[in-house]
């Protein structure tokens, strides 16, 4: 997960700078330092500042991208529900090492049928902070991740601040991760 050792971009790739959600270009050459790599995209340090790229650019770090989510053949609503729950697993906020699901972040999930015979799935989640500029990037990266599942036709991720989120909505692990468990 975390790499001290620095990594020189192999090409100029798009980045989006944490936490003000603003979209900037790291050229090739570039030296990097990987703070966190998880749920398939990276969180960098370059000249001070922190960053997130994405899992499509991993070539540019000299990685692989992670492969996509796997179904059985004849998938059940619970098999579709299950690796939904999953995906929404592989979003992590760029700035604290876990995922939305253990931080709170995700209010509601549900899954609806379309006339063509897959899937819509809503998402209502929220932000640690509203004021976060990462909050329009972690509902892309939601909304991809869903989409990606074979059987879902749309993922609708709508952000939501009511309630607000709180401490209390993190899962015990994420609770002893952040030494939040008090």
């Amino acid at each position: 997960m975390y790499d001290r050792e620095p990594v020189i971009l192999k090409r100029a790739c798009e980045a989006v700078m944490i936490p003000a959600g603003t979209h900037v270009v790291i050229p090739e050459g570039t030296e990097v330092n990987v703070a966190q790599s998880l749920g398939g995209s990276f969180t960098v340090y370059v000249d001070g500042n922190l960053l997130r790229i994405a899992g499509k650019d991993a070539d540019a770090l000299g990685l692989e991208a992670s492969e996509g989510p796997k179904l059985p053949d004849n998938p059940t609503d619970a098999d579709v529900e299950k690796l939904v729950w999953e995906q929404l697993k592989t979003c992590y906020d760029p700035e604290i090492p876990i995922n939305i699901v253990d931080l709170g972040l995700v209010y509601e999930c549900k899954l609806a049928d379309t006339e063509d015979g897959k899937k819509r799935v809503g998402v209502k989640m929220t932000l640690t902070a509203p004021g976060c500029g990462m909050g329009g990037i972690l509902v892309q990266d939601v909304k991809e991740k869903l989409e990606v599942i074979p059987v879902i036709k749309e993922a609708d991720v709508e952000l939501v601040f009511d309630p607000p989120w709180s401490r209390e909505m993190m899962s015990e692990e994420a609770k002893l991760q952040t030494g939040m468990y008090y």
